[in-house]
């Protein structure tokens, strides 16, 4: 099996020429296209079809983030056991049998939310094992002078997904129904699986490793984050926006449909028209990393762009509706440039033997905060009205940036590098430049 990499000539240089990378690319991007057109559908569908309440569409996206908190830390250990290429197409096939179902149990009119709920869990209990994998997974196929870039492209697929994915979703429940619209987030989830058998680069058989029980193994990778600086920030700031994060999501599909009067059509037009920001931070975020320098962008994105939220709950019916897509749009550049920052400083950081343990810690702590927050959007809506949940969402993001203020990243232009399996690479390949994860949640 090989396990060689491409030799960077530099941030970016030939990244696009690299096979492997563009196969690993175009999984992404096809997996990501599917799962924005779910994101309007399947609310849709327990909105529309099945006539939930506010507290029931918040409970169904509380399904699908719980896994996060329930089985992200020793999911991380388990991935740092096993070949992670096998593991990312697995996980796809999974997700589309999962989603997939939707539609049958609709066309023999059996579907009901308890079906819902269970698909919306292991789906996400697929995602938890997937995104720790293909995290990890990165630093194999590029060197460290490409990660930024990788990052940048992989963001750049996943914000263009959010661009054309909602307006798709939207268009095919007003034209098909929303339980039709389901099926492609099932094929993108099988067009990943192809794009990723095709992968050439290998890892070897992990190593045992000594006294590895898989409780030690979870402490090894909770101590590596806890004990950082760095890391300890930014899983707090993290955590925070996930939360509010999740809080909308939960009710922006009952305040756009019933506070503004969208039709399904028009509200996936309005989440696409709101991640055009996310594209244009993906496709900003190297160039503004090397000019303001990775650290200090970092706490700057949401600074800068939390404020735009208030946005939210200022939105009408008529023209007034697009303040909502506004703010989005702001919102979404900081938390993608964000993004790319740190997850980029994550992998060259960590040693790839705790790859795995390190991104699975970090999303249990940043990803286990979002069903508490879908609860919350829930029940404020069931409470108080959709707008008022929506308002403190909008609250909540201008609170994002306080731990980045108050930490040591606040004196820091760049970050160091550090060790990880990247950082080995840029020793023999150079050094890394100087630059080098809302609504969108943070990773």
């Amino acid at each position: 099996m090989t396990t060689s990499r491409a030799s960077g000539r530099g941030a970016g240089d030939g990244l696009l020429r690299h096979r492997d990378f563009r196969l690993l690319l175009a999984g992404a991007a096809a997996s990501q296209a599917g799962t924005q057109v779910a994101l309007v559908a399947l609310p849709l569908v327990a909105v529309v079809g099945l006539r939930a309440s506010a507290f029931e569409v918040g409970l169904l996206t509380a399904a699908e983030t719980a896994a996060f908190l329930l089985i992200g830390l020793p999911a991380g250990a388990w991935v740092d056991r096993v070949r992670r290429l096998p593991l990312l197409i697995r996980t796809d096939v999974v997700r589309a049998v999962a989603m997939g179902s939707v539609p049958l149990a609709a066309l023999c009119h059996v579907l009901t939310m308890a079906q819902l709920y269970v698909v919306a869990f292991v789906t996400g209990v697929a995602t938890v094992f997937f995104d720790v994998a293909h995290q990890s997974y990165l630093p194999r196929v590029l060197p460290g002078p490409q990660l930024v870039a990788g990052n940048g492209a992989l963001e750049t697929a996943r914000s263009a997904a959010q661009v054309a994915g909602p307006g798709l979703g939207g268009g095919i429940v007003q034209l098909l129904g929303p339980p039709v619209a389901v099926l492609a987030n099932a094929a993108g989830y099988l067009a990943s699986a192809l794009f990723l058998r095709g992968i050439r680069v290998r890892e070897p058989e992990p190593e045992a490793a000594a006294g590895g029980s898989l409780g030690a193994q979870v402490k090894e990778g909770l101590a590596f984050v806890l004990r950082h600086p760095v890391l300890r920030v930014i899983a707090l700031t993290t955590g925070v926006a996930n939360f509010f994060s999740a809080m909308l999501v939960a009710v922006q599909t009952v305040f756009l449909t019933r506070e503004l009067g969208l039709p399904p059509g028009v509200l996936g037009l309005m989440l696409s028209a709101s991640a055009v920001g996310g594209l244009a931070g993906a496709l900003c975020a190297g160039p503004v990393a090397r000019r303001l320098g990775q650290a200090r962008i970092i706490w700057l994105a949401p600074v800068v762009t939390g404020p735009f939220a208030l946005l939210w709950p200022l939105s009408g019916q008529g023209a007034a509706a697009g303040w909502f897509a506004l703010g989005s749009g702001a919102v979404f550049f900081g938390a993608v440039v964000y993004n790319v920052a740190q997850v980029s400083f994550r992998q060259l950081l960590c040693p790839d033997a705790l790859l795995g343990r390190m991104n699975a810690t970090l999303r249990f702590m940043v990803w286990g905060t979002m069903p508490l927050g879908a609860l919350a959007g829930g029940a404020v809506a069931e409470a108080a009205g959709s707008r008022a949940a929506v308002w403190v969402c909008a609250a909540g993001f201008l609170l994002v940036p306080v731990p980045l203020l108050l930490s040591p990243l606040r004196k820091l232009r760049d970050l160091p590098a550090g060790t990880g399996p990247a950082a080995a690479d840029e020793t023999a390949s150079g050094p890394v430049p100087e630059a080098a994860d809302a609504p969108g949640a943070a990773v």
